[in-house]
């Protein structure tokens, strides 16, 4: 059984905090708006912690190179959480700002699906293509062809070392240390892993040869200043290794969430086509058939806002978050909970709680809309998780899914195909919950 759906049976059974132990290993679960608010936001640091991964220490992760995502909460995690964020803002360094990078990937987006001529396709490859090559020109200062050999390999890659994440056998090998030790293991589950960062090697590789210290061209230049401003300093973070891990985190998590979010905005819009119809309209009304879209404009356009928090709500893209671990013993719900105790939040009974949302279990654009038609932001909208351990693309993903969806409805129509059902709306469940495969139609507007 997938993991949410067993915890949330158990949730109905135990109440909103409960132990369980998963081979040897003892966790506590957290669940209801409630408690999620008094611990990610009143206690964060409590439970800003990582549990080990015994598998990816065994492929190259080790205590103080462990990039952004698995580090432990401390100097290391810190410097690179902080890295992270202040290049993420500042990127651009002279050349076009963030926001006209998206517009720019918008504009090839919207190419690609007009090549289609108006016939039944995925739309998972296209989207996945958008995403992904935003984050490649942050992190390795230049985008590919929608066509790119070498990038249709590196997206490959990624899908398979997902696949490879989410299999039960990855788990049973984290929860009992000893099978790390058993020769090639760990570099045979994660291989997709393995040849994804023999790539990125190859990139830096390339940035090392030709970098030049005053001119800084992405977020790979940027760690390399970093190395070199540190380079007497033993214990600091910005070493070779996390020079390698701290890019590919920002890959891999800033091209899953984004896409997944997208492929569930595009098939709301095919089983909910008036609701589509109302952002054509407030699309043409606010913005019109010929301009670009840009975040100015979002602050007008209060349906529209609502419609892409209610995609990432009722989507529930990443259910369980990411394990945190106890820093220090704490309380929560009056539960003594001693340290290095691993914690899973549960942020589906959050975007899912039934005393905070009117319709938790329906896809409902009104959950952010008060009764003027005005834009609400709601406390329990908890997407990006909370606290120490907010997810730092937060901002570059709300730009991402406002300019990408009304660039897109913009300019077309999406329509199921005339011999195929209604898309389903069960989610696959995996790392992320992302929808079945589906086609649809981009008819030009």
């Amino acid at each position: 059984m997938y993991p949410l759906l067993r915890v949330t049976s158990l949730t109905k059974q135990y109440g909103d905090v409960f132990s369980l132990q998963f081979c040897w290993q003892n966790i506590v679960v957290l669940n209801g708006f409630e408690v999620m608010k008094e611990v990610l936001i009143n206690q964060s640091e409590d439970i800003a912690d990582r549990p080990r991964f015994p598998v990816y220490e065994a492929i190259g992760f080790s205590e103080n190179s462990k990039g952004v995502v698995l580090a432990h909460y401390g100097r290391g995690w810190k410097e690179q959480r902080r890295f992270s964020l202040s290049t993420l803002r500042n990127f651009g360094m002279g050349k076009k700002s963030l926001e006209e990078k998206v517009i720019e990937e918008a504009g090839y987006l919207c190419s690609a699906l007009q090549s289609e001529q108006g016939r039944p396709f995925n739309p998972h490859l296209i989207v996945n293509n958008a995403v992904s090559n935003l984050i490649c020109s942050i992190v390795f200062g230049n985008r590919f062809e929608y066509d790119d050999d070498k990038f249709h390999r590196l997206l490959h890659l990624f899908e398979e070392a997902m696949k490879a994440e989410s299999g039960l056998f990855v788990q049973v090998v984290n929860a009992v240390p000893l099978l790390c030790h058993v020769p090639g293991l760990p570099q045979m589950l994660f291989k997709p892993h393995m040849r994804m960062l023999e790539n990125l090697q190859e990139t830096i590789s390339e940035h090392q040869r030709t970098w030049d210290p005053n001119c800084t061209r992405d977020l790979i230049d940027a760690f390399l200043l970093e190395m070199e401003k540190v380079k007497e300093d033993k214990d600091s973070s910005f070493n070779k290794k996390n020079l390698l891990y701290t890019p590919f985190d920002l890959f891999t998590a800033g091209t899953e969430t984004s896409t997944t979010t997208l492929r569930w905005a595009l098939l709301f819009m095919l089983r909910y086509p008036d609701v589509q119809s109302k952002v054509q309209e407030e699309i043409d009304r606010v913005i019109g058939r010929d301009r670009k879209p840009t975040m100015g404009d979002m602050l007008k356009m209060p349906y529209t806002n609502a419609v892409i928090h209610e995609t990432q709500r009722y989507g529930d893209i990443v259910p369980l978050a990411f394990p945190h671990m106890t820093y220090r013993d704490t309380e929560i719900n009056g539960y003594f909970i001693p340290k290095g105790i691993t914690v899973l939040t549960n942020l589906s009974s959050v975007l899912k709680d039934e005393t905070v949302w009117e319709k938790p279990h329906q896809f409902y654009p009104e959950h952010f809309l008060d009764a003027d038609g005005k834009f609400v932001k709601r406390e329990a909208f908890m997407v990006f998780s909370a606290g120490r351990r907010v997810c730092p693309g937060e901002q570059l993903v709300r730009m991402q899914l406002f300019l990408f969806f009304t660039s897109l409805l913009q300019r077309f129509t999406l329509q199921i195909p005339n011999d195929q059902p209604r898309p389903r709306e069960d989610p696959l469940y995996a790392v992320t919950m992302s929808p079945h495969p589906y086609e649809f139609c981009a008819n030009i507007r």
